[in-house]
This record gives C-alpha cells, structure tokens and sequence, in this order.
C-alpha cells in the first residue's frame, strides 16, 4: 500500500506560542506546504499581546536585552542546516548574514541611547538632556526576499530598544517565518514582545496603519500602491511610517544593523534641569 505523507500547515507565532488563524483560512505555500492567512482580528489580538508585555521588556536591562539577543544568534547557528533548506538557494550565505546581524545588535543594546542622545548647550543656568525611548509596539512588514534576513533585519533593531513587534512576513517565501519563530521560541525572548504573521498584505496593510495602538509602522520591499495604503491609513492617527527602499541582501547587512536602524524604533524627549540644584 502507497503511504501518502502528511502536508504541513506552518502556525503563526504569537505571544510565545504557534497559532492559527481565527478564520481558518491557509493559502499554500509549496509541495505539501501551507500558511494561515492571518485576519484582521488575528492582528488585532497580536496587538493586544504585544502592548501588554512591552513595558516589562522596556524595563529589562539593555545589558540583557542584548544578551537575548545574542541568545537567538545561538539558536540560529544551531538551526542552519534547517533555516538554509527552508530558505533554498543561497540559504547558507542569507543564514551567515542574519546571524550576524543579531550579533550586531546585540552590541548595540546598551550603546545607542548615548550615540543618538545628546547633551545640548542652552543659553541659561539648565542642563539640557535628549534622550530615547522606545516608541512601544512595532508594525513591521517584512519583504519577500530576502524572506529570513529582511524580517531579521527589521525585528532585532526593533526589539534592542524595548520595543515588541508585530511582523507581517513574506509572503512569497513564509517557511523561514516559521522555521524562526521556532528559534524565538528557545531563545530567552519573553512570551509576546515578538509576533509573526503570515496573510496578505494588501489584506492586513490598511489596519496595520490604521490600529492605533501601532505605534511605529516599518516596511520593506512594499510597492508603491501598498506605500500609500499604509501612509494615507496613519495620517489619521499620526503613526510614523518609514519605507525602506535600500538592498536587503546579504551583502549589505551592515548598514541594516547600525544606530539608524534603530533610530526609526525611538521616540525622543527634551528633559530641562537647574544646573544649580
């Protein structure tokens, strides 16, 4: 008798565990290989789960923020084999790149608030101060390719600054989503500070832009239709949308890791002190 292998639906990560989608819906995904398609309502519960666990990660120490994540480029060391079988062609050099991408950041935890903060001079007795804080909840959308290191590379500079973050992965290729919300899942990273869905994004755009307790919307590889969506959906609530046209390939990594890319993740305040008291 012929055995007929089991297809595989690949869960979305949230708040620590792999869901499905509320709908039921999947779409596929390759040979034997399905996606949830996540719904607006899968979004919106994400949401809720990040904004309840992102000020305990603020609070964290940015020593350990980093230590965690160095702790997820171990795990992706650990997961090569299978990350670059999930990824094909060129998986290899995309694994070596987002691993150290991670560890990249993970040495900017507790240096970029004194790179992008300052001391300004002020006419008068005052000290004062600009600092950073993280903006909260993060809406990322993750380009099609590459599907591993375009979703690292906008999350790890997210989640340095005490940040949790709702990701929309790519949509072509969402098997390595999967294979790195496994890698979440063993890495320290706290229940809820990272989200991954998978779905649609003309679907998902216009309410990433519009929920308003995103507070920073970051997107990569999006076209120009999907740009406006999600620009003209946060000028209602003010949302900061930033747009990232640069390469994402492995070969430029480095300009992904540095203070700029967190720098899109902060908020900034003026603090005013007496220089007398």
């Amino acid at each position: 008798m012929t055995r007929e292998p089991v297809d595989k639906t690949l869960k979305m990560y949230v708040g620590g565990a792999f869901i499905r989608s509320e709908s039921g819906r999947t779409d596929i995904a390759g040979d034997r290989l399905r996606v949830n398609r996540a719904s607006r309502k899968d979004l919106r519960s994400a949401v809720e789960i990040a904004a309840k666990n992102q000020p305990g990660w603020a609070k964290a120490t940015a020593y350990l923020r980093g230590q965690i994540l160095y702790r997820i480029a171990e795990m992706l060391e650990g997961r090569r084999e299978a990350m670059t079988a999930a990824i094909g062609e060129g998986g290899d050099e995309e694994v070596s790149a987002s691993i150290d991408l991670l560890v990249s950041c993970a040495g900017w935890s507790d240096k970029h608030s004194q790179i992008l903060g300052t001391a300004n001079q002020v006419a008068g007795p005052y000290h004062n101060f600009t600092v950073s804080e993280p903006v909260g909840v993060v809406g990322l959308i993750a380009p099609d390719a590459p599907p591993l290191l375009g979703l690292v590379a906008l999350l790890a500079p997210a989640i340095l600054s005490g940040n949790a973050v709702i990701a929309l992965a790519s949509r072509a290729r969402p098997q390595p989503s999967a294979e790195l919300g496994e890698v979440l899942a063993t890495s320290d990273v706290p229940a809820g500070v990272v989200n991954i869905l998978t779905g649609n994004l003309e679907e998902l755009a216009p309410h990433f832009s519009s929920h308003r307790e995103i507070g920073s919307l970051i997107a990569a590889g999006v076209g120009s239709e999907d740009r406006r969506t999600l620009e003209l959906g946060a000028a209602e609530n003010l949302k900061r949308v930033h747009v990232i046209d640069e390469p994402m390939d492995a070969g430029h990594w480095h300009a992904l890791a540095g203070p700029g890319a967190v720098e899109r993740t902060l908020e900034f305040k003026t603090i005013w002190h007496p220089s007398s008291a």
